[in-house]
């Protein structure tokens, strides 16, 4: 059976029970548990010096109103990153690919921080609509695409995460095609494209931990302009 280029980020099933649900829970099952001991082995070290150490560097502009998001970006961040990460092996699924997913969970973080702004600060939050100073005539303007930009910005959010992935996705599956078709009729060149096979992957695998980290730093963003 032929099989479409896009066939790749359906979501997959088994016995008419979508396997999409297992993929969310497996990054969960991967980290370590804390353990009760005075001392940790290696891995638990690292992983709790990567938490600090982010956690640190993303909420060190924030005041300490914003500070009760810490859990919820933290773990968020190691979510996505893990989710991205696990989609570049080999026979997975990536679930980051589905702008359903994505969407799903930028709309509702976004809306959290603009509710937080017109409940604690509504004048502020209001006030980047039109900026101080602004000419009587282009009121109305700016004022629609201050919203305009606005309701953007998570539609921002998910598809930039789907784009850079689904773009990565897609070029390795072209590129490495490539280079099996090409084995049997010209060797050298297949080998010159398996190289950039690889360098590619490389250039995969930093995508897939800088969108992680972007997704969050700008919802660390809009939660700044709103604490």
């Amino acid at each position: 059976m032929t099989l479409s280029l896009f066939d790749q980020f359906s979501s997959p099933t088994y016995l008419g029970i979508p396997l999409i649900l297992i993929a969310l829970s497996l990054p969960w099952v991967l980290f370590p548990a804390p353990s009760s001991r005075w001392l940790n082995n290696r891995m638990l070290t690292l992983q709790g010096w990567f938490i600090a150490r982010f956690t640190n560097q993303l909420f060190l502009p924030l005041n300490v109103g914003g500070h009760k998001w810490a859990p919820l970006l933290t773990s968020l961040m190691i979510f996505l990153l893990t989710l991205n990460m696990l989609g570049l092996m080999p026979y997975t699924f990536t679930p980051t690919t589905q702008l359903s997913l994505n969407m799903g969970l930028a709309v509702p973080l976004w809306l959290a921080t603009v509710i937080i702004g017109m409940r604690n600060q509504p004048t502020h939050a209001l006030g980047h609509f039109l900026p101080e100073g602004t000419p009587t005539p282009l009121i109305p303007v700016l004022i629609i695409i201050e919203t305009i930009s606005l309701f953007i910005r998570p539609l921002a959010l998910g598809v930039r995460l789907t784009a850079n992935l689904t773009a990565g996705h897609l070029l390795i599956h072209l590129i490495s095609s490539a280079a099996f078709v090409l084995m049997p009729m010209m060797p050298t060149v297949a080998i010159l494209t398996a190289i950039l096979l690889l360098m590619l992957t490389l250039l995969e695998v930093a995508v897939a931990m800088i969108q992680a980290y972007v997704f969050i730093l700008l919802l660390s963003l809009y939660l700044q302009e709103n604490v």
